[in-house]
């Protein structure tokens, strides 16, 4: 195995140079329809809508707070670490291999990470507990899902709310578009993040096909997306890959790793929620 360091990131690799994914983003266009906030999951306040998914270049700004799951994991300096997910009030998802501790923080609510808190309303919540997957193992990168409780829970609002978890039995074909979003380098070599959350459009892989450019590195526990003109790049593991069946958006994968020249042509890799929930639902039920 080879671990090294790029820029401020942590890589695990078991065969060649792999880095914690963030995200290249995708031509969009999105509407905003008016309409009040759902307390339910996976339904933003202000929606998402996408459309020309065959279409994807270069990179782009998400529609603010259009992503309200979105989480800024961050250290006591504000250095913005790994993305991440919220599921309840309480709880939110990211990476194991984030290594979240408790002195952390978890900055929900926000769109520009250059701006003030005041400026944005967001909420930063301390960490309580960190659970990681028992079965984590940083060598294979299979599991690579924790749990963070917070210390009380967050205000649910139009900025703010959680998406919903995929079932174990739930289905997401091939060739299903999905989105991912986060604060990491826009290309290759970048020497700077974006300060605005970015987003970007992927068609979702089988692990069969995934397995033609990864090979025996894709696990069951792992789902691909990618290789189809866009790619994922270094800075924002942990954050959410979510698919939308309806009107609900659903977590479907993990930022977990990929290729570490962002290449287009190669799929980015998730932890596979779906061979996760179980652990989650115990873990929640326990906690």
């Amino acid at each position: 195995m080879l671990k090294i360091r790029f820029a401020f990131t942590k890589i695990f690799g078991p065969d060649q140079f792999y880095y914690q994914i963030s995200l290249f983003t995708v031509f969009l266009h999105l509407l905003i329809p008016l309409h009040l906030f759902s307390s339910g999951c996976g339904i933003p306040a202000i929606p998402p809508v996408v459309s020309g998914y065959a279409r994807i270049v270069n990179g782009e700004e998400a529609v603010p707070h259009s992503w309200p799951w979105q989480v800024s994991l961050q250290d006591f300096t504000g250095f913005h670490f790994c993305g991440g997910s919220l599921i309840n009030e309480y709880w939110a998802v990211t990476a194991a291999h984030c290594s979240v501790r408790t002195s952390h923080r978890v900055i929900l609510g926000e769109h520009n990470k250059g701006s003030s808190n005041t400026q944005e309303d967001t909420q930063t919540m301390r960490v309580s507990k960190v659970f990681t997957h028992p079965q984590w193992n940083s060598n294979t990168i299979e599991n690579d899902i924790a749990l963070i409780k917070l210390t009380e829970p967050v205000s649910l609002n139009a900025h703010v709310s959680p998406v919903c978890l995929a079932e174990t039995s739930d289905e997401f074909a091939p060739g299903m578009t999905c989105v991912t979003s986060g604060w990491g380098v826009t290309r290759y070599n970048a020497l700077f993040t974006p300060d605005e959350l970015q987003q970007v459009a992927l068609p979702l892989l089988s692990n069969q096909d995934c397995k033609s450019y990864w090979g025996s590195n894709i696990h069951d526990t792992m789902i691909c997306a990618g290789a189809a003109g866009a790619s994922s790049c270094m800075g924002d593991s942990g954050g959410p890959l979510v698919c939308q069946k309806g009107d609900v958006w659903t977590l479907v994968g993990i930022v977990s790793w990929g290729s570490s020249r962002c290449d287009t042509s190669i799929p980015g890799v998730y932890a596979r929620v779906t061979e996760l929930r179980d652990w989650v639902d115990q873990i929640l039920a326990s906690n």
